[in-house]
């Protein structure tokens, strides 16, 4: 690989920004930074660890449901990475499992070339409450059989993170899920907060879209939403466009329990100037940046993680490396991968993103080689 350096007028460590500095990159790792005169800046903009978005439906016009290929992971990667999203875990939603095989083939044939912003698989479901599947399809919506345990568990998919919905899997499931590395995250369910505290305590750490398609908090029954902002070692996701939660609830969330991460949940318009798309048969419509289908329930997001960042340090009245690090640092430690991504230090992976004042992106890596950079 390439060793290059990058002088730069501020870089984001994971903890504070700093001033000018010169970032050096050997074989794909960050191998050293110091500070520099601003006169030796070549680079105007923030170098930060690149986002990490572990539930992406599509991009660039492509929809992971409907086209689980090699060719479609590398159009969506293209598309986010162009917003900062140097890791994303494409994300199929409940379907048949000759679906979810052909999907885990294209995930393995593209870590097997190389493409290293895929660094996993999200299977969203088909273990979910049918009260709570949202846009999900209920003609798929099933019991959990062996095979799609072995799916789960195949070694050269990446990291696995499978939805699911606690009532409707048995705990020593969970169990021999998360004992082979699997993260299970929670939700599309309308368990009780006792049922998903024995899920927690069988393994699941994550929380998928909280708020949305969940069992409420309420005053006698804290339910899913009660479970994840107490449990303070659990994470969870939450889609910050100001549709799918208000602001004033992602902060009461984010009060509660810090462990906050960005999550697009986007569909195939990231990135295009699509109005509608094919969904499991049905036509969603985009109007503005919300995304439902005929019936009217939410559909995904048109989100991309830079937005992601600049809505949460405006909604949640927080400052930039906060908000920085719900999209980045967050997300490693969740996925167990802070050793080598989430923050830029000494022998961690150059996945990074530059980014303007207002947050847009000027230019992204993805482990040392230059994947995005727009322009002028």
């Amino acid at each position: 690989m390439n060793s290059f350096s990058l002088a730069v007028s501020a870089f984001f460590d994971g903890e504070k920004i700093l001033g000018p500095q010169r970032v050096d990159i050997n074989n794909g790792l960050v191998s050293y930074f110091e500070s520099i005169p601003e006169s030796e800046v070549s680079h105007k903009g923030l170098l930060t660890a690149g986002f990490i978005d572990w539930q992406v439906n599509g991009g660039g016009g492509v929809l992971f449901n409907e086209k689980p290929t090699l060719d479609s992971l590398i159009a969506i990667s293209q598309a986010h990475v162009r917003f900062g999203s140097t890791g994303i875990f494409p994300t199929l939603i409940t379907d048949e499992y000759s679906k979810m095989e052909l999907a885990a083939s294209a995930v393995a044939a593209a870590r097997r070339g190389n493409i290293n912003n895929i660094l996993g698989v999200h299977f969203e479901g088909p273990h979910l409450s049918l009260e709570k599947k949202g846009v999900h399809s209920e003609r798929f919506i099933r019991p959990i059989s062996q095979r799609e345990i072995d799916l789960f568990c195949r070694e050269e998919l990446g990291r696995v993170i499978v939805t699911l919905a606690p009532e409707q899997v048995d705990v020593d499931i969970i169990e021999q899920l998360t004992e082979k590395n699997v993260i299970v995250s929670l939700g599309h369910s309308n368990a009780s907060y006792s049922g998903v505290v024995g899920a927690l305590a069988a393994g699941a750490s994550g929380f998928t879209h909280l708020f949305n398609a969940m069992s409420p908090l309420t005053s006698r029954e804290p339910g899913m939403v009660g479970a994840a902002l107490t449990n303070l070692k659990s994470y969870y996701g939450l889609i910050m466009d100001g549709i799918h939660v208000h602001p004033a609830v992602a902060k009461l969330a984010l009060n509660a329990n810090p462990n906050m991460t960005l999550v697009t949940d986007a569909m195939s318009v990231v990135g295009t100037d699509e109005q509608s798309f094919e969904l499991l048969g049905e036509t969603i419509t985009r109007t503005g940046s919300q995304l439902t289908d005929p019936r009217g329930r939410l559909a995904g997001s048109a989100l991309d993680m830079a937005n992601a960042v600049i809505n949460a340090q405006n909604m949640l009245m927080i400052d930039k490396t906060q908000a920085l690090n719900l999209a980045s640092k967050n997300v490693a430690h969740f996925l167990s991968m802070e050793k080598t991504l989430g923050t830029l230090s000494p022998g961690k992976k150059a996945s990074m993103v530059l980014l303007e004042a207002n947050g847009n992106v000027i230019a992204s890596w993805v482990e040392g080689v230059l994947a995005y950079q727009r322009k002028n």
